[in-house]
């Protein structure tokens, strides 16, 4: 299943520097590791904010749960998710 998601990230400004860049590291390690075994095949900047539009490919909701709560900067986002359905008048990889 297709999911897009929209992630908005707001670290509070509390937060330590150092602490803060080592989040995003991590963030960066499991967002790469995810997008190497297909299941986050598209991730986009949102111009002048601190968010992104994704494409998720799994199995299913909980799937994604899982890995949205294993983000990182989970505790710092607010997220919106929209199922996707192909749309009959798309041409596809798979010719359908």
């Amino acid at each position: 299943m297709l999911y897009l998601v929209r992630m908005d990230v707001n670290i509070p400004p509390e937060i330590p520097e150092d602490k803060a860049a080592a989040i995003k590291q991590e963030e960066k390690a499991y967002s790469q590791a995810l997008q190497k075994q297909g299941r986050w095949p598209h991730l986009w900047r949102v111009v002048g904010e601190y968010a992104n539009y994704s494409v998720f490919d799994v199995e299913n909701n909980d799937e994604l749960h899982d890995l949205l709560q294993g983000l990182p900067l989970f505790p710092y986002m607010k997220i919106d998710v929209t199922p996707l359905a192909q749309h009959p008048s798309a041409i596809t990889a798979s010719g359908n």
